[in-house]
């Protein structure tokens, strides 16, 4: 009686070994062409995050400066930080009374402890006056009729109605507060109580940060120190130049800020805004 003969056949120790020698060309082959493509596309991704930080970071600077109190900008620290009094909103004073002689007036040849405003306060939603606000008169930024100096600004004590229709009464606080220049348009600005002063500066930590002071201490000094909340980081350079010191004109502040990541990829980002500098 015959036995079946099973022949069993497989790969020799050579074959594995080319096979592996092969498909390790072809593996490096490909690593070769793919490496650009997915570097590009990594070093992409981190320029995209860093432009899109730097982009909030401005656009948020740049809102900011368009509500700035006219002639209030100030770039200090080697232009290493910028400054300036935000403002809610604003309005007219009276500066006649009707032809029936009734009406409040913002007296510039006297002190004076109120001043009826055209138009009525609650018609102003978010922008409406509220007690503890600034009133800011005709801001020229120089001697005798500077808001940081508080020469041109008076508290309010508080808003009431006025005897005439349409018109709210504006109480300041006592003493009373003489302006030393009258507005060519009868116009005010209100600076808010929560916001006197604010100040975007760029720390020796790389960090941009907002300050928030009062208008008391921005008057002592040291507004631009490391301190606020932080807007950004991996700051590795920022600048603010300012340029406004023609009143015919807006004013213009130029911002560059460069970020750099932990990788050495670097962007700068180049941004101007025009801020109102009419008082």
């Amino acid at each position: 009686m015959r036995t079946a003969k099973h022949h069993q056949r497989g790969f020799t120790l050579i074959e594995l070994i080319m096979v592996i020698v092969i498909l390790g060309a072809i593996g490096g082959t490909v690593a070769v062409f793919m490496k650009g493509p997915i570097d590009a596309y990594f070093a992409s991704a981190r320029r995209a995050a860093l432009t899109d930080v730097a982009d909030t970071a401005v656009r948020r600077i740049a809102r900011d400066i368009h509500k700035a109190l006219p002639n209030s900008l100030r770039p200090t620290n080697n232009n290493q930080c910028i400054e300036f009094i935000p403002t809610r909103g604003g309005g007219r004073y009276r500066a006649a009374t009707n032809s029936a002689g009734v009406g409040d007036i913002l007296d510039f040849t006297t002190t004076d402890s109120s001043f009826d405003m055209l138009g009525t306060n609650s018609a102003l939603t978010d922008q409406a006056i509220r007690a503890g606000d600034f009133i800011a008169v005709y801001n020229l930024g120089i001697t005798g009729s500077d808001a940081y100096a508080q020469t041109n600004t008076s508290p309010v004590l508080g808003v009431a109605g006025s005897i005439l229709p349409n018109e709210t009464k504006i109480n300041l606080t006592t003493p009373p507060t003489k302006f030393p220049l009258a507005s060519g348009n009868n116009r005010f600005h209100v600076i808010p109580v929560e916001e006197q002063v604010v100040a975007y500066v760029c720390d020796g930590a790389k960090q941009l940060r907002r300050t928030v002071r009062t208008l008391a201490q921005a008057q002592a000094g040291g507004l631009c120190a490391a301190t606020g909340d932080i807007l950004a980081t991996n700051v590795s350079s920022c600048k603010f130049v300012y340029n406004g010191s023609d009143l015919q004109r807006n004013a213009l502040v130029q911002m560059s800020i460069t970020l750099t990541d932990s990788d050495g990829e670097s962007v700068t980002l180049y941004h101007e805004v025009h801020a109102d500098n009419t008082p």
